[in-house]
């Protein structure tokens, strides 16, 4: 089983390349629905938990999630999926708008509701999912409707996802009749599929079945990575598919084409919610095929995509910036664990709140670690229970600190910063202050030397409007990078 990989630089210039893609998606739109609050009791009525609501977030899921993580992207997507005539279709349609990037092509049909899908959730912690939905067939206009839809859009896309959720728009022969459609138009397709029989998408280009829809269509095991590529050969085989790409959770991905067998390791470090990350893989996929890159690499940057959107909370999309920083950051070390862009942090420090921990600040350029900087870093991790540190680029450090500085790039003051206990999350930041990067983060504690006046502080007054604190910590004396620097150069000359 091979393990070949594109270098970072090839799949960065793949991402920065799939704004030019345009993707048609056809499926199962519906709305994801959040109710999230805090549980302290229950209920005297029955034994169950009550939830103290404190909000309620609606996202597009299904096909319309895949379609927000093409845009995410950078790619342009076409959406075509059936919704009721409802307040919930009126709301996929306004998200999808929303999007910027998005063209939806909405069938209505009065007589099916828009499916809705709510989460009732305390803390990080999934309590209940409570669906409105319908799964009878379509009546006969809605799918000529669709069917209609896809034929006057097919010629003006490069790649037909079918995003088949089992709600009936892929149902009675229609995603045979697309693939076909796609085929003859010289269109690659890539499935989603749904339910035991893949026949019904015979011929496509690509199919994506995560583990357990793998077993369930092939009635073969698929517990370990080897089974699950056997697995993947015998569907292929059987169906005529030209690659199958199964997603294998912490396992990562594994590939079987006519080319081989490769298998991709997990991208994540660590793992918050899986809601949706079959859409990022499938509109991953997609956005690189359409955009011209092989399937090997469209693989690679799906995986890379897929690790991104579980670190964070609910049905989440990947974006292209996060997707290029995740690749420049292979390239520091393992201690990348602790490094993360400004959005994946904002998105762990939500959890840890949620998880009712104190999430701390503390931002340098920490050109040459000394004493000092030891000495803070402890402080800050003392006043919190997670602290992250702001780390200034090199472009900053040089425009602050002068011409010759920093001695160590970025690269180098990040992995000596995430090696240090103290230190739970690294982010660099390209700006001369961290103002934006605190807004972004939010944190209950923001922690400088004791040689900044209070009011000298940036973000101290942001810090506090949102009921945070700062705080001042002790300085080791003697110790400075500036001094060192000007010794080791007295010393030479």
């Amino acid at each position: 089983m091979s393990a070949t990989g594109t270098s970072t630089g090839d799949l960065i210039a793949i991402v920065s390349n799939l704004a030019k893609a345009r993707v048609l998606c056809v499926g199962d739109a519906m709305l994801d629905k959040f109710v999230s609050g805090a549980v302290e009791r229950i209920s005297p009525e029955a034994p169950v938990p009550v939830l103290r609501i404190d909000g309620e977030t609606a996202m597009l899921g299904g096909a319309g999630n895949v379609a927000r993580n093409v845009v995410a992207l950078g790619a342009q997507v076409s959406l075509v999926a059936t919704v009721g005539d409802d307040l919930a279709g009126e709301e996929v349609e306004r998200l999808l708008l929303g999007l910027g990037r998005a063209t939806p092509q909405l069938v209505i049909d009065a007589e099916r509701p828009t499916a809705i899908k709510t989460r009732f959730v305390a803390g990080t912690q999934q309590m209940l999912r409570a669906d409105w939905e319908t799964t009878k067939p379509l009546a006969p206009g809605t799918g000529a409707a669709l069917v209609g839809a896809v034929k006057e859009r097919l010629a003006d896309h490069d790649v037909l996802v079918l995003s088949d959720y089992g709600k009936g728009v892929l149902a009675d022969g229609r995603a045979a009749e697309l693939i076909a459609m796609a085929r003859d138009a010289g269109k690659p397709v890539i499935v989603d599929p749904k339910g035991r029989d893949y026949g019904i998408y015979a011929d496509a280009d690509v199919i994506t079945p995560n583990r357990r829809e793998l077993a369930e269509a092939s009635g073969a095991t698929t517990g370990d990575v080897d089974a699950a590529a056997r697995a993947a050969a015998g569907l292929r085989g059987d169906h005529g598919f030209g690659a199958v790409l199964a997603t294998l959770s912490q396992d990562g991905m594994v590939i079987v084409s006519e080319a081989g067998t490769e298998h991709l390791s997990a991208e994540a470090q660590e793992v918050f919610d899986v809601s949706g990350a079959g859409d990022t893989v499938v509109a991953a996929l997609a956005s690189g095929l359409g955009s011209g890159a092989a399937l090997a690499d469209s693989a690679r940057l799906a995986n890379v995509c897929a690790g991104i959107v579980v670190g964070k909370v609910g049905t989440a999309a990947a974006y292209m910036t996060e997707a290029i920083a995740t690749l420049h950051h292979q390239d520091i070390s393992r201690a990348e664990a602790k490094l993360m862009t400004a959005s994946q942090a904002a998105d762990r420090a939500e959890v840890w709140r949620r998880q009712g921990l104190k999430v701390g600040f503390t931002n340098g350029c920490f050109d040459l670690l000394h004493p000092g900087h030891i000495s803070l870093l402890a402080q800050a991790r003392g006043a919190c229970d997670r602290l992250i540190v702001g780390l200034n680029s090199d472009a900053s450090v040089a425009r602050l600190k002068g011409d010759g500085r920093p001695v160590q790039n970025e690269a180098a003051r990040a992995t000596v910063l995430a090696s240090l206990a103290s230190v739970d999350l690294c982010v660099i930041f390209e700006d001369d202050t961290p103002l934006d990067l605190i807004g972004a983060l939010k944190p209950d504690v923001l922690v400088k030397g004791a040689d900044y006046a209070l009011a000298d502080v940036v973000g101290a007054e942001e810090v506090q409007s949102w009921g945070g604190r700062v705080v001042l910590a002790d300085l080791e004396e003697g110790f400075s990078t500036t001094a060192t620097i000007a010794r080791l150069a007295g010393d030479r000359a």
